[in-house]
């Protein structure tokens, strides 16, 4: 069974020099999931993980350079994640491989996606367009006293059941951990509700007190939904994360109750 300490995080590794589909990492989402009680079988959302890709090079079929952009989507129902520094080596082992046009490329990378994730991987070209910062009420000027910085503070969350609203909240404050590293990891949480009103200061608490939890960008997205889901019962819920860049990468995982409008998809300026 493939765990994060057998990927190829936190190894010197040099640049490959030939294309070789065999340096992605696939990493089951199950165990992860088993931790904050989910059943993979009868998941209770919807949604993806959306990557942008930034440093994207291949050769056309005359020999000459081409340099791209593009948005990768694994869909949150594969039985596995793509370990990122697996995927950053991957597309650098196609920079001196010739194809006959850009769509053989999309292709390529398409199909050996969708082989390592277990699920079709969607592959465009392009990015989505710039946005100043996340949708929505920062909850980041809020004047409060923090002291819970890890693990993740689940109680800290609550939600008044008199007042129900419909609301989208953010974050320019998450952080959490790379659990092989420890390098950090920065992003802008989106959350989208319908139900009881959530308190605010207890929501920023609680997305702070991840700073100091290691846990793939992934599994945090579903743990943040996982609790609140849990804990404040909305009708309705969406939570996104946004990630920052590292490595020509960032990585958008998106996770829904069924039925949730899909979020259009933007990039913030910190990617």
């Amino acid at each position: 069974m493939n765990t994060p300490q057998d990927s190829l995080l936190g190894r010197e590794i040099a640049y490959p020099a030939q294309y070789d589909a065999r340096l992605l990492f696939p990493i089951p989402r199950r165990a992860a999931r088993a931790q904050i009680g989910l059943d993979d079988t009868a998941l209770p959302f919807v949604g993806f993980d959306r990557w942008q890709a930034y440093e994207l090079g291949w050769l056309d079929a005359h020999g000459k350079p081409q340099v791209g952009v593009a948005t990768l989507t694994v869909p949150c129902t594969s039985p596995n994640l793509i370990e990122s520094k697996s995927l950053k080596l991957y597309l650098n082992s196609l920079n001196d491989v010739r194809f006959d046009g850009a769509d053989a490329l999309r292709e390529r990378i398409a199909a050996d996606l969708s082989a390592c994730a277990g699920a079709p991987v969607e592959v465009q070209f392009g990015l989505p367009p710039l946005v100043v910062a996340a949708p929505g009420e920062s909850l980041d000027a809020q004047d409060l006293e923090f002291s819970s910085y890890g693990p993740p503070q689940p109680q800290l969350l609550g939600a008044d059941a008199r007042d129900v609203v419909e609301e989208t909240l953010s974050t320019q404050l998450f952080k959490s951990n790379c659990p092989v590293t420890g390098q950090p990891d920065w992003a802008s949480i989106v959350i989208h509700y319908r139900g009881p009103k959530l308190e605010r200061a207890g929501l920023l608490r609680y997305l702070v007190s991840f700073r100091h939890h290691a846990e793939f960008h992934e599994q945090c997205v579903e743990r943040v939904f996982s609790e609140l889901l849990a804990r404040c019962t909305p009708a309705a819920l969406s939570v996104e994360a946004r990630y920052t860049r590292r490595g020509g990468l960032d990585i958008n995982p998106w996770r829904a109750t069924p039925g949730f409008a899909t979020p259009s998809p933007t990039r913030e300026l910190r990617q």
